[in-house]
């Protein structure tokens, strides 16, 4: 077997840490040259870390960051390496250094610049044009960089009609549900309709609200699965293609012969890297191959991941939580403590006059099951002076949401000051749900630095609660707190649905609204009561403003509040 050994190095990158993006490099070029890998490819914008965003518009950075690219390339001897940077010439470019026994052999640009969702590539870059052909141990490879492969044609296409067998795709894919199948079924049809192999490794880690999966994997020209990493760690999956696979499969199937017909329009040069090198045959790697997780591990995978390194990379070491004796907030201390380690996370508890003894209770125990400290500020002191302030402007009027709000705004000022006394970073505990329709409280329960369940509905804070208790084999999070009906306890046996429709009604409708872009027609045709979707749909419109003030958090769907979905707030279209 003619083979092409490829090392995929899965790596979490730091935006704007160009010399601890390029230790990553160096570690993992030496340690695939020691596994005997013939090259080593690294993620998307490697060396800027993804996404770069607006440090792109500082020439220093630019600069900066070329200049690391050279310093490393003495490092890759011995192999090929693919680093991603970005390239400056008569513009900027998002770009793949080609580098071999210690220069920069070529430079590849990427074609497609993804202008969508999280994506906002045309700001900042020019699309490259050429899809060259790059000998790597003997082997015509192509290279490209993410968005290239999404698409049919050019370059896959064009690298293929010019004799690749193998194609590099580095990337800097997010995390989203239902992504991870659906980038695994992309990849296969890109494999089978141009009879490549390809090889398609992924950034990982938590970058502000997106998080990136990993999931590298290496497919034949038949589209099965040569090998697989994991998800939210770091790995070097190095795997062995049997180059002849792709000359097998063009030679069995006469529709390539007519897909790989000379395009006029291609420009596919051919770059010589390196010979196939002169040794005896290496034993072959054995074959890894992660198997996929179920939905609740994914998501709740991807949300352990962002909470760490937004901690991590911004320079914070412990966490407080506000534990109400709820269900969000108990499943956002699950969440830290797996993060960040028992240790480095704080709980408060701050009762009120509302507060249940089962809520004190439930927070108490949570915290007993976690490891993590507990302290417990009763805030009746505060609320009673603040009614009595508020009591001449307020006298008259009947009692309300006001007065309710007083206690979060209350609880979020003094989680506040515990943070800024002592450094702690305030995770706040709001759901998808209530930031959707208003629900969570500005300058109470919305106060803080990250917002870990942001993007997650009420539903499935449940189905993740109830995952996290069964992986850890006992009820860490309480069943009493999964089996209560859940209340802001801001006045005398409230609950939620005194406010809200049942969340699994509201959920079904957001998912809709809010996620697939549905109008207010088109969810009353698919069956839902009519007045409900309306006064939902009112709920989420009205409340743009409060999002527009709310921390980052963890993004999992494909349509997250912030900028994923950007709406203004002085708008009157109802439809």
């Amino acid at each position: 077997m003619k083979r092409l050994r490829v090392a995929l190095a899965q790596i979490n990158t730091t935006v704007g840490d160009l010399e601890g993006n390029a230790e990553l490099v160096r570690r993992d070029v030496a340690r695939a040259r020691e596994d005997g890998a013939d090259v080593v490819a690294f993620p998307e914008l490697t060396l800027t870390g993804y996404p770069p965003e607006d440090l792109l518009l500082r020439r220093s950075f630019v600069l900066d960051n070329r200049a690391v690219l050279e310093r490393i390339a003495p490092d890759c001897v011995g192999i090929t390496a693919i680093v991603g940077f970005v390239d400056l010439e008569d513009d900027l470019y998002n770009a793949a250094a080609v580098i071999h026994d210690g220069r920069i052999v070529d430079v590849y640009r990427k074609q497609f610049l993804p202008n969508y969702g999280v994506f906002d590539e045309e700001r900042y870059f020019r699309a490259g044009r050429l899809s060259p052909v790059y000998t790597i141990a003997g082997v015509p490879v192509g290279v490209s960089i993410c968005e290239d492969i999404w698409h049919p044609g050019n370059p896959t296409r064009a690298q293929a009609q010019a004799g690749a067998q193998v194609i590099i795709n580095i990337n800097g894919s997010p995390y989203s549900m239902g992504k991870l199948a659906f980038r695994k079924q992309m990849l296969a049809t890109r494999a089978t309709d141009y009879g490549v192999s390809i090889c398609y490794v992924n950034l990982v880690g938590g970058q502000d609200e997106l998080v990136f999966d990993g999931g590298s994997l290496a497919l034949n020209p038949d589209g099965d699965l040569l090998a697989a990493a994991g998800l939210f760690q770091e790995e070097l999956l190095i795997c062995d293609v049997n180059v002849e696979d792709a000359i097998q499969r063009r030679l069995h199937d006469p529709r390539l012969r007519k897909e790989l017909s000379g395009d006029p329009n291609s420009h596919a040069p051919h770059i010589f890297v390196s010979a196939a090198p002169a040794r005896e045959e290496a034993m072959p790697m054995p074959q890894r191959l992660t198997p996929p997780p179920d939905e609740d591990e994914e998501v709740y995978g991807a949300l352990v991941c962002g909470t760490r390194d937004y901690l991590r990379k911004t320079g914070f070491q412990k966490a407080l939580v506000a534990l109400s004796g709820g269900i969000d907030s108990s499943l956002v201390a699950a969440i830290a403590v797996e993060a960040l380690g028992a240790e480095n996370v704080v709980g408060v508890s701050l009762p009120s006059r509302y507060s249940s003894e089962g809520s004190i209770s439930d927070a108490k125990e949570l915290a007993a099951n976690l490891g993590m400290r507990l302290l417990i500020i009763p805030i009746e002191p505060v609320h009673a002076a603040f009614l009595q302030v508020l009591s001449e402007p307020f006298q008259g009027t009947e009692a309300g949401t006001a007065e309710e709000n007083v206690q979060s705004r209350i609880r979020g000022n003094i989680a506040m000051a515990l943070s800024n006394k002592f450094g702690w970073l305030v995770l706040t505990t709001g759901n998808k749900s209530e930031y959707a329709t208003g629900y969570a409280t500005l300058y109470g329960d919305m106060a803080g630095g990250y917002a870990v369940i942001k993007d997650v509905l009420k539903t499935r804070v449940y189905a993740l609660s109830r995952y996290y208790n069964r992986r850890a084999g006992r009820d860490i999070i309480p069943q009493s707190v999964l089996d209560k009906p859940p209340s802001a306890e801001l006045r005398p046996d409230q609950l939620d649905q005194d406010s809200l429709p049942p969340y699994d009604l509201l959920d079904a409708i957001l998912e809709r609204y809010v996620e697939q872009d549905h109008s207010t027609e088109e969810i009353i045709a698919a069956g839902f009561d009519a007045d409900t979707v309306r006064r939902v749909i009112q709920m989420v419109d009205r409340n743009e403003y409060k999002r527009r003030q709310s921390p980052p958090g963890v993004k999992i769907t494909s349509r997250a509040f912030g900028r994923d979905r950007r709406l203004p707030i002085a708008n009157r279209y109802r439809g």
